[in-house]
């Protein structure tokens, strides 16, 4: 099993926000604006929807790291750390499922 995490790519993405362009296309995506990075996310979202229903693991395995590297670059474009989603994601755990989505209505 790997050691790499999140967490070191959430790094590498900011980190090469501050690179060239033309060398980087992590910084050709931020620069085009949160909406274009917003789009590509939304593409490597589909794409791995489409391998998890067809049963395609390989696919399956290509797309979900396509769309966290994405999804972390949308983070990157808003200035949320991946810090601030796993807090988030630890608040809700602290109850079932059911009754962290029945604390967002009303």
């Amino acid at each position: 099993m790997s050691d790499f995490s999140l967490h070191d790519l959430a790094a590498i993405i900011a980190e090469r926000a501050g690179a060239n362009a033309d060398a980087s296309y992590t910084k050709s995506l931020l620069d085009g604006g949160p909406a274009r990075a917003a789009k590509k996310m939304g593409e490597e979202a589909v794409e791995a929807v489409i391998a998890a229903v067809e049963g395609n693991r390989d696919a399956l395995v290509h797309e979900s790291a396509d769309l966290l590297y994405h999804l972390l670059v949308v983070l990157q474009s808003r200035g949320i750390s991946l810090s601030e989603v796993l807090a988030e994601l630890e608040r809700r755990t602290r109850q079932s499922g059911h009754e962290e989505k029945a604390s967002r209505k009303g």
